[in-house]
């Protein structure tokens, strides 16, 4: 019988004071900074085996980042996502996911270019973009996937 799985966590620099925090995977709020009680960056890596709970039951909306090692366009855009997950704090998660020991979630979100990003809120995909792109495109691809839907209208 296998031990129960520690709950991961990363270790984020706060934006305002500066101080090193543990941020857990999961949570059930936003994470602040221990020292000034600012709103930190929420960032995780997640898995085949914990995607639905770090990912899919988020309380915000989440950008999940479908990568690979061996990719350059991924390693372009990580710092893209990160400053976009540090200026939406409030608001959104970010979800990394390392494809190549993830099988099971590249076949399920039928990756077929790296990187793939997606918006999920509610467990739902709300807005998928394959390949790499500056931030003033991905914050006009985040604020659209996040707009609230009108009456039918465009």
């Amino acid at each position: 019988m296998s031990a129960p799985a520690t709950p991961r966590t990363s270790v984020i620099a706060c934006p305002n004071c500066g101080r090193r925090n543990r941020v857990p995977a999961v949570a059930e709020s936003v994470p602040k900074c221990g020292s000034c009680h600012s709103l930190l960056p929420w960032i995780a890596d997640a898995g085949d085996d914990d995607f639905a709970e770090v990912a899919e039951r988020s309380p915000v909306p989440v950008v999940v980042d479908l990568w690979a090692t061996w990719c350059g366009p991924c390693r372009m855009v990580s710092p893209a996502l990160e400053q976009l997950a540090t200026e939406r704090a409030d608001d959104i998660k970010l979800v990394k996911v390392e494809i190549d020991a993830a099988p099971r979630l590249a076949q399920r979100f039928e990756v077929r270019a790296v990187p793939t990003l997606l918006v999920m809120r509610d467990g739902e995909v709300v807005a998928r973009q394959a390949g790499a792109a500056p931030v003033p495109a991905l914050r006009t691809w985040l604020d659209q996937a996040l707009r609230p839907k009108e009456d039918g209208r465009s």
